[in-house]
């Protein structure tokens, strides 16, 4: 079982440490946007027959105001290297983003959302950051998760419009802790879709809970997240390659931590799809 092998040590991406680092009405009707069916769109496989498989933008931030009260985020760097290697070799245009405010986080997004995605298969943003539940930190204070995600929804980012948007975002959503449990072995056309659909949120924990993060080897669900697309990426499909990372984080990691109360905590990250096709990254 591994536990950072005792190097360095596990914290939670909070808002704030316990001591330590941490740690109108509505329509009746969904809104929806016209997206130009391609040849064989029947098909329930997304296609990456573009001049390139997209961008991916990483926002990751290390250090806060010290306003803020919120602790430094040590091991994020290696998470950031870790992304930029995998998803590089995978033939995303790679772009980090360190340090950012809300306003900076906010421009970078917008900036992204507004661009001409139309040569592109899909587009990946992954954020490293201290959170709360449905929040993110930007170094000087909180902002909406969805405020930022909802940029690219389709009635937003035309370009992007029935392609793939990965969000994989390393933050806790809470203060809760979990202790674990033992366990036995064991034809072309014009089509209406959803602006919310083809959407894919990886979240490194489920609502409530702390996130871990080794000071020395990253967090957990950014470790195993680069370790499953590097073996597996060039032929499962991508639910199947996050199966492996939440088996990986819920089996082979238990928190170390010199802070009473929280060493040998469990984490289960959480995959909300809103994909309509199966999403690989090789043809």
């Amino acid at each position: 079982m591994s536990n950072g092998s005792r190097t360095g040590e596990d914290h939670r991406d909070a808002r704030r440490g316990d001591g330590q680092e941490s740690t109108g009405p509505a329509s009746s009707y969904p809104a929806a946007v016209e997206v130009d069916s391609k040849p064989q769109s029947h098909s329930f496989r997304y296609s990456l027959k573009y001049p390139s498989i997209g961008q991916c933008v990483i926002i990751n931030n290390k250090n806060f105001d010290r306003r803020t009260g919120m602790n430094q985020r040590n091991g994020t760097d290696v998470d950031a290297a870790n992304v930029m290697k995998v998803f590089g070799k995978l033939g995303y245009s790679v772009k980090v983003h360190t340090d950012q405010s809300v306003d900076q986080i906010k421009h970078v997004l917008t900036t992204f959302s507004r661009a001409d995605h139309s040569g592109s298969a899909s587009f990946v943003c992954v954020i490293l950051s201290h959170g709360d539940e449905g929040v993110l930190y930007g170094t000087d204070g909180p902002v909406d998760l969805r405020s930022l995600t909802s940029l690219f929804r389709g009635d937003r980012c035309k370009s992007l419009v029935g392609k793939p948007k990965m969000f994989f975002i390393q933050a806790c959503r809470g203060t809760e802790l979990d202790p674990g449990i033992e366990t036995d072995s064991g034809p072309d056309e014009t089509t209406k879709i959803p602006v919310e659909a083809d959407f894919l949120y990886g979240y490194s924990t489920v609502p409530g809970y702390y996130s871990w993060r080794n000071t020395m080897t990253g967090s957990w669900f950014i470790q195993s997240l680069c370790e499953m697309i590097s073996k597996y990426g060039d032929e499962l499909e991508l639910m199947h390659i996050m199966t492996r990372v939440n088996h990986k984080v819920a089996v082979e990691y238990e928190s170390a931590s010199n802070s009473p109360g929280f060493d040998a905590k469990k984490q289960i990250p959480c995959i909300v799809s809103m994909l309509t096709k199966e999403m690989y990254f090789t043809p």
